[in-house]
């Protein structure tokens, strides 16, 4: 009984001390797992270089949005711009000081202007040797002049309210925008504020001097790190490339050119098919943007069915015609612009011309093509195939049973405008008619080329053209 009893107590002793050295071993390595998980931060890392416009200001939405999802404990901007647009540069900065991880931004050369303004906006700002911050002074985009001063009252007003944010003179701030701020040791009425690397650390606008991100972490003590460099998905990249104001007006070319030819040429069809596949290129990145309104798209499409009803129902071209154009052109144009409805206070003059134009431009060189090549197209083989061009004549058996004589080399006048189908009268006779795309005024002599089925083809008698 004692032999069975000692057994039993050096089996209990062992599963015991098994079971604790298991549990010693599991604990330590969850104390281990904790403190590398508490260690390792995940350092997101983005990049504004280049202008501040619509597509920089969606790709910080973006990469912000990236970050969140991905439970990034810290944002990292590398930052190398000379500024831009005003109101894409304050919703970047919005964006910053609304995000609840620390956004920190290495200069890595300059943080001019609304770099500047973005630069501010971050917790915590390093910059390499030889860089700058400031010159934040709004300019025309047309002439580098400085705007007038309510542009520059919002600029100072949001420079100053973002220092104080994040803990910084705002005087400094305003000072960046406004040449007449004074601040002894600092800088002197009729200059505005740009400071070096080692101005900018000793007034308190840089932590410090750095040569590089891992720089950054090391004067951190941030050791255990993984850096996440955000790259735009390719759908973005293509956005991006449409948004691209030479590519605007290449597209604007094409729907311009094929509603013109469309309307010169009814019926066949692959113009206005094109001109619709580049208006939605057209629309879709503006539109994804926040830059084309509802209403902006709603004005351009009202102008396309002013400008088909001077075509088709309206008699002459007045007031239908102008209003439509007048529509469809300049809503084109505030789709490419950060205007508030018809506000455009905070929209660069510079953004306003380059957007007129990309606009111009397009429209100039449809007609300018259309003026060109339009004859050309219209006897070549591919239309042929396209569009009935031929004409029918009574040598191969085309015969029009509801003409008692022969018309062709007959003289009439157009009782109807002729664009590029109407009506014509001939020894008192009213005839269904056409041209080869020419527009006939009411009125005008016309002289008949050759008849189709129930319809003939005219032009203007020569000593009428």
């Amino acid at each position: 009984m004692n032999k069975v009893g000692n057994k039993g107590i050096r089996f209990f002793t062992r599963t015991i001390v098994a079971l604790s050295i298991a549990l010693l071993a599991i604990t330590a390595w969850a104390s281990e797992q904790a403190k590398y998980q508490e260690g390792t931060k995940k350092v997101f890392v983005m990049q504004i270089r280049g202008d501040i416009d619509p597509r920089m200001n969606r790709y910080v939405d973006l990469a912000l949005t990236q970050a969140t999802e991905q439970e990034a404990d810290l944002i990292l901007i590398e930052m190398d711009t000379y500024g831009g647009a005003v109101n894409d540069a304050n919703d970047i900065r919005t964006r910053i000081l609304e995000y609840e991880k620390p956004v920190w931004v290495f200069i890595d050369n300059d943080a001019a202007s609304a770099g500047a303004l973005i630069s501010i906006a971050c917790d915590s700002i390093y910059m390499v040797p030889g860089a700058n911050i400031g010159a934040a002074t709004v300019v025309n985009g047309t002439d580098g002049m400085a705007a007038p001063d309510k542009y520059q009252s919002y600029m100072r007003g949001i420079m100053r309210s973002t220092a104080e944010k994040t803990g910084r003179d705002p005087l400094i701030a305003e000072g960046m925008v406004d040449d007449r701020v004074e601040i002894e040791g600092v800088t002197e009425a009729g200059k505005v504020i740009t400071f070096t690397t080692s101005e900018a650390i000793a007034n308190n606008y840089c932590e410090a001097e750095v040569a590089s991100i891992q720089d950054i972490l090391e004067k951190n003590e941030i050791v255990d790190y993984e850096l996440i460099e955000y790259e735009l998905p390719s759908s973005e990249k293509v956005i991006a490339f449409f948004l691209n104001p030479i590519v605007s007006g290449l597209l604007i070319l094409v729907i311009t050119g094929g509603i013109f030819f469309e309307l010169q040429t009814p019926g066949v069809g692959f113009p206005l098919a094109a001109a619709g596949v580049a208006l939605i290129l057209y629309l879709v990145p503006y539109y994804l943007n926040g830059l084309a309104a509802n209403w902006e798209i709603a004005v351009f499409f009202v102008g396309l069915v002013l400008i088909a009803l001077e075509v088709f129902v309206i008699p002459g071209f007045g007031v239908a015609g102008i209003a439509g154009i007048t529509c469809s052109v300049g809503a084109l144009i505030f789709m490419m612009l950060g205007n508030d409805n018809f506000n455009f206070d905070y929209v660069p003059a510079g953004e306003i011309t380059k957007a007129a134009t990309a606009v111009g431009l397009g429209v100039f060189g449809s007609i300018l093509l259309l003026i060109i090549f339009g004859y050309r197209i219209t006897q070549s083989k591919m239309f042929e195939r396209v569009a009935l061009v031929n004409t029918q004549k009574k040598d191969d058996g085309y015969i029009a049973t509801f003409y008692t004589e022969d018309l062709v080399g007959k003289e009439g006048v157009a009782v109807t405008i002729l664009r590029p189908s109407g009506r014509i009268e001939i020894n008192d006779q009213v005839y269904d008619a056409y041209t080869r795309g020419e527009y006939v005024e009411l009125g005008s002599k016309v002289t008949v080329v050759s008849q189709q089925g129930t319809s003939l083809q005219v032009r203007i008698k020569k000593n009428e053209a």
